[in-house]
């Protein structure tokens, strides 16, 4: 009876570990295996999947053929774990190719988008950025002193950090002084708040209290706009541009800020402080806000980047030629430059790439590169806190942006393909 049911609790323990591993190895594989490549039409495309074991590749068009190293072009293919092997688009369009692990049971597809050649200006330039959120952010909730000594937290457990206010009793707000001043004229009457929360809009009600100061108050802790200085990653034949290589997060809430427009500004880089040990470095400008100082419209601030469109002073101002967008398959590891206008002036700084990550999962983090360049080293210690977006080119091509600073390490950081930039 016992060798019986300590057979069975081995066997129950093996098809747990079985289930386990297939879990995790499903976890893996939809990580490392993108959901979307790009090549150019007419040119055979060089791509490495990092596969494990062997799989089946099939284009679902005779649109896109695959190659496996011999000249024949071929529908299907069969690939032995990191072996690479050439797509070829015949036409622009998207495509799909379908995966089947051991050339048996279907993983996934793949889209293939076919376009032609793309350039864009490596820019590098330092910016000033001013974001107006969509709506009155919510930072968090706090208590108030009321006049009777009593404390009170009215809008504890109906706002939370991250909602955003759109009007209060039908009174549409543009800023935090709008919703301060609508406050001071409840009285004694609550207040209805329409606030938009996970793409959602709904009413909530807050009963106001009276401070010490005889004002009212809601007991929430708001923000409407944000502003800092940050790197130009590229402008594209159109006018258009994209910065950054990351979202601007709020500070408090950690949540990508929601906007209704923004715009660029002049910057002026007046001090730079290096990073150390557990302490990335900084660098400190001031940022002029007068209308002869715009250089452009932010439409979008996402998990890739800001974007919008230049204005005709900053697109004459640009004089530096355009390059070939690179795409993943075409970033490898070893020497590359990345340009900064951190010392007033626009230079290439060498640096090295380290690792490459060709997946889908870490859209921002996909390279990490190693500043390598004596001058900028001297100058900054490696990447600094205002770098994010400079634009990373190798082999002629422009193939990503700086995003991040290791915090233990200020010569390392992380960079995005520009193509997660450009088709976001």
């Amino acid at each position: 009876m016992k060798k019986r049911r300590a057979g069975k609790i081995l066997l129950w323990t093996f098809f747990a570990a079985v289930l386990s591993f297939a879990g995790l190895f499903c976890y893996y594989m939809e990580r490392v295996i993108p959901d979307r490549i790009n090549i150019i039409r007419d040119q055979e495309e060089i791509v490495r999947l990092p596969l494990p074991l062997h799989a089946t590749l099939q284009s679902e068009s005779e649109e896109v053929v695959l190659g496996n190293g011999s000249n024949i072009p071929q529908e299907q293919i069969t690939i032995t774990r990191s072996q690479q092997f050439s797509l070829y688009g015949r036409s622009e369009g998207s495509y799909l190719l379908s995966l089947d692990l051991f050339g048996l049971i279907h993983f996934k597809e793949i889209q293939v988008d076919v376009v032609n050649t793309q350039y864009a200006i490596p820019c590098g330039a330092p910016v000033g950025i001013y974001l107006k959120s969509n709506g009155i952010m919510v930072i968090g909730t706090g208590e108030i002193i009321c006049q009777d000594g009593a404390s009170a937290e009215p809008a504890a457990g109906i706002l939370k950090s991250g909602d955003y206010i759109q009007s209060i009793n039908g009174r549409a707000l543009e800023t935090k002084e709008d919703l301060a001043q609508e406050v001071s004229r409840l009285e004694a009457r609550p207040a209805v708040l329409t606030i938009r929360r996970d793409e959602q809009l709904m009413d909530v009600t807050i009963e106001p209290v009276t401070a010490q100061d005889g004002s009212k108050k809601l007991g929430v802790w708001v923000r409407s706009d944000t502003q800092g200085i940050g790197t130009l990653t590229y402008l594209d034949l159109n006018g258009n541009f994209g910065a950054l290589g990351h979202g601007i997060s709020d500070s408090d809430t950690g949540e990508v800020v929601q906007i209704s427009q923004g715009a660029l500004y002049d910057t002026e880089i007046v001090g730079i402080e290096k990073g150390s040990i557990g302490n990335p470095g900084v660098m400190s400008g001031v940022i002029y806000y007068g209308p002869g100082s715009l250089l452009g419209e932010i439409n979008a601030n996402s998990d890739v980047g800001i974007f919008g469109t230049a204005n005709d002073k900053f697109r004459a101002a640009v004089n530096m030629q355009p390059l070939e967008i690179g795409y993943r398959q075409d970033v490898k590891k070893g020497p590359a430059v990345i340009r900064s206008g951190i010392s007033g002036e626009i230079k290439d700084y060498q640096i090295e790439i380290q690792k490459v990550d060709y997946s889908t999962s870490h859209q921002n983090k996909s390279l990490v590169i190693q500043v390598t360049d004596p001058e900028l080293l001297a100058l900054t210690g490696g990447i600094v806190q205002g770098m994010s977006g400079s634009p990373i080119i190798q082999d002629g091509k422009l193939i990503g942006a700086v995003t991040h600073v290791f915090i233990q390490d200020s010569t390392r950081g992380y960079g995005i393909f520009v193509e997660n930039m450009m088709f976001r």
